[in-house]
């Protein structure tokens, strides 16, 4: 069971929470909200590619839109002077149609990871970018674990690659662990992305766990 279901949204009420915080009454209005939220983060995600995003947070209150970017590099987000981040701003105006005289209704907080050897995010895409530039896809994933594992915070982590790896005729996977990640356990702190790598030879999947110790409440 804990194999097959997404850790992160098994966990959601119990140790991890919503990505998304608002309330909208059923139909029209919830479905336009939730697209909305969806065309934010697309456009952030494509917009910063190189910024190493690992998740956008969505806090609505009735006349106010709060995104928070959770980035490794906020420097770049942000930019000389605040230049980015306020062209940013006027680009996501534009984009949910929202007039200059609301400006005030869209804030944007730009939060930086501390440590992004340890976030299941930023790792896949540190292991995809690799792949992407014929990296030896077992040597960034042994990195990967080596740098995590220097964290005490880190308990366990596994790394999943499978596809076409290497370019061989028949997709496979190989997996890297090192320490515990308890899936079943609901009050595991327990990180997990699934990023992937689109190679001239297809597409290569990478899921990435990291188990952080146990949340007592």
């Amino acid at each position: 069971m804990g194999q097959k279901t997404n850790p992160i949204g098994f966990r959601i009420g119990v140790n991890k929470g919503w990505e998304s915080v608002w309330f909208a009454p059923k139909g029209r209005e919830y479905i336009e909200t939730l697209h909305e939220d969806f065309k934010i983060r697309n456009y952030l995600n494509k917009r910063l590619i190189d910024a190493m995003i690992s998740h956008i947070n969505i806090d609505r209150k009735t006349d106010r839109i709060n995104v928070a970017i959770h980035t490794a590099r906020p420097g770049q987000v942000i930019g000389k002077k605040g230049k980015e981040i306020n062209q940013i701003k006027e680009e996501l105006l534009t984009l949910l149609n929202i007039r200059n005289e609301d400006y005030k209704q869209l804030s944007i907080d730009v939060q930086e990871i501390k440590n992004p050897e340890i976030d299941a995010v930023l790792v896949g895409k540190d292991i995809a970018n690799q792949i992407l530039n014929r990296f030896s896809y077992k040597r960034a994933m042994k990195r990967a674990i080596k740098n995590a594992m220097t964290h005490k915070e880190c308990k366990g982590i596994k790394i999943k690659v499978g596809g076409r790896l290497n370019g061989a005729d028949m997709a496979r996977t190989e997996t890297h662990q090192e320490g515990r990640t308890p899936l079943h356990t609901l009050r595991s702190d327990i990180d997990y992305a699934l990023t992937e790598a689109y190679t001239k030879y297809g597409t290569i999947g990478i899921k990435v766990w990291i188990y952080k110790g146990e949340i007592l409440k």
